[in-house]
């Protein structure tokens, strides 16, 4: 009879487990979700602001052609590494705050692509990402693999691939950027999935909600660069140029 109680009250205990970490998984990915969508918005917006009727406004030509360019370039970078070293001193609404004002100046950044692609290659290129992103991600958060060696071997290819893409602003080889977005686009599909099992794994029970929401948060950034990523280099394969 004690046996019975005890394998019910396991029984329970990973049940309540198991419905705690779909609660944290669904938080993340929604965050990650809104982000995107913020980003996406920002983009869109600061692209009508800065372009009408196929011209530069005086904003489009303080975005694109003055040294602002280069403030609304490292903006979002500056803020990512804030976040990322002050979270756990923040408030979960502080962080939370921090990340959509990451994304919309991330979307700020990212609205010359309207410039240099069609709207409509870059709306079915986000649908193709988002569909290798699902896959990839749904097959992080169920293997059974331990994923952590191709995870070492993945951050040592982006440390390289960030260096031939630095190398690629002078040479300007067509051939090297080529094989820069192959590796882009693998790179960070693995990453999804590694990423993915990892934000799974750091979920536990015990933490209460402040920790929870934070470590929400920091998945949520992490799954988002993650597809921002795998987006900009589909992008250069996909894109059909102005």
């Amino acid at each position: 009879m004690a046996d019975l109680r005890n394998y019910q009250s396991r029984a329970q205990t990973g049940e309540m487990i198991d419905q705690g970490l779909r609660a944290y998984m669904l938080k993340v990915y929604n965050l990650m979700a809104l982000g995107l969508a913020i980003t996406g918005v920002a983009a869109y917006l600061g692209f009508n602001f800065a372009v009408q009727d196929g011209q530069l406004t005086q904003f489009g030509a303080l975005l694109f052609q003055s040294p602002l360019r280069w403030v609304v370039i490292l903006a979002p970078l500056a803020v990512v590494f804030f976040l990322s070293f002050r979270i756990h001193r923040m408030s979960v609404s502080a962080a939370q705050t921090t990340f959509w004002v990451y994304a919309a100046l991330v979307g700020l950044s990212l609205s010359s692509i309207f410039l240099v692609y069609t709207g409509q290659s870059v709306v079915q290129t986000f649908f193709v990402t988002a569909a290798s992103f699902g896959a990839l991600s749904l097959y992080g958060y169920t293997t059974r693999r331990d994923l952590s060696a191709m995870g070492s071997f993945l951050m040592m290819g982006l440390f390289g691939l960030i260096i031939a893409v630095i190398v690629n602003l002078f040479l300007q080889s067509s051939a090297l950027q080529f094989a820069i977005s192959v590796i882009g686009v693998l790179i960070f599909a693995g990453l999804t999935a590694y990423d993915t099992q990892r934000i799974k794994e750091l979920y536990y029970e015990a933490d209460d909600v402040a920790v929870a929401g934070r470590k929400a948060i920091m998945g949520a950034l992490t799954l988002y660069l993650d597809f921002l990523n795998l987006f900009m280099f589909l992008l250069q394969f996909m894109g059909n140029r102005r």
